[in-house]
């Protein structure tokens, strides 16, 4: 009987590496998603940072953007100078702390809580409605703070005149101003951060929890020595991404609570750039400030990395 040869199949060598072009066509409905996300970043991301320039020039509308002078560093050196620097700088500095003290650990805490609940529709529920706050406008959120603080029926001053016979003037106390801005953000963006760490948690082995229970460790016990360690990643890369964020702190709420009463605790470089680039029309200092404000968001992040890197923690790369 006479034998077939087997086909001499070739196998391609363990280094071979496809041609681009043979990827793209491989993988081309991924690229096509793809391609969405990355136009989103270009147009809305990376090219609006040729604006920067502005901050090196004095720019003036009737002369252009080419044709201004170029001034150099002179518009950071009147930044740094300016008398208000220290008091926005201290008022940025401190609602930032404010946020990673009592906002940062709330969804921690909040989704801890949510993952002990055993009854499925009680907790979707709770869910629900700790998500909503997330879809209100914050011209919303201000006004309800408004409705319910204002000395002139607002339901928590007449709860406070009916028991003590005084009134506290909540919206114009700059000692009000922070723990106001607090609240807000924690009422409206609780909710919406346990997301991610609800997801977090449906990734912890099971098996650990029963293993403690058997050495007789309690829930608290559980949660310190298994549940912390096991979303302890997702804690440190949020908080880095946080760091870039200590120079901003929300543009929209600060400027619909700022009046002249609490301005001294509560402008911020957010309002300052506004006030200066487009009620004053100084275009190229407020450009200097958001790009200090930038360069410092990203020395943070940097060295937030770096420090969780030694620690040893897995970081953003």
């Amino acid at each position: 009987m006479k034998q077939v040869a087997a086909p001499n199949l070739k196998r391609p060598s363990p280094h071979y590496r496809p041609s681009v072009l043979r990827r793209l066509q491989k993988d081309k409905w991924l690229y096509i998603l793809l391609l969405p996300g990355l136009l989103y970043f270009l147009l809305f991301k990376y090219v609006p940072m040729w604006g920067v320039l502005l901050a090196f020039k004095n720019y003036q509308p009737y002369t252009g953007f080419w044709n201004s002078e170029w001034v150099g560093v002179d518009h950071f050196r009147m930044f740094f100078s300016n008398p208000e620097f220290f008091m926005l700088l201290r008022n940025t500095l401190v609602l930032s702390f404010y946020n990673l003290v009592f906002f940062f650990p709330a969804p921690i805490i909040l989704a801890i809580l949510l993952n002990e609940v055993r009854i499925a529709i009680f907790k979707r529920s709770v869910q629900t409605l700790i998500y909503v706050p997330h879809f209100i406008s914050m011209v919303i959120v201000a006004s309800m703070t408004y409705v319910f603080l204002t000395t002139a029926g607002g339901p928590v001053n007449e709860l406070l005149y009916a028991h003590t016979g005084q009134k506290i003037e909540f919206l114009a106390s700059p000692e009000w101003f922070r723990p106001i801005i607090i609240v807000q953000t924690i009422w409206k963006e609780c909710g919406w951060g346990t997301i991610i760490f609800l997801a977090a948690l449906a990734a912890v082995d099971v098996e650990q929890y029963e293993a403690a229970i058997m050495d007789g460790a309690n829930r608290w016990k559980q949660t310190w020595h298994i549940t912390l360690p096991s979303i302890s990643s997702t804690i440190i890369i949020l908080l880095i991404l946080r760091m870039g964020n200590v120079l901003e702190n929300g543009f929209e709420q600060i400027y619909l609570m700022l009046n002249p009463l609490n301005r001294e605790v509560a402008e911020v470089f957010d309002t300052y750039v506004y006030m200066m680039g487009i009620t004053q029309g100084a275009f190229s200092y407020s450009t200097a400030v958001g790009l200090f404000k930038a360069i410092i968001g990203v020395i943070l992040v940097l060295g937030s990395n770096y420090l969780a890197k030694k620690f040893g923690q897995s970081g953003l790369y």
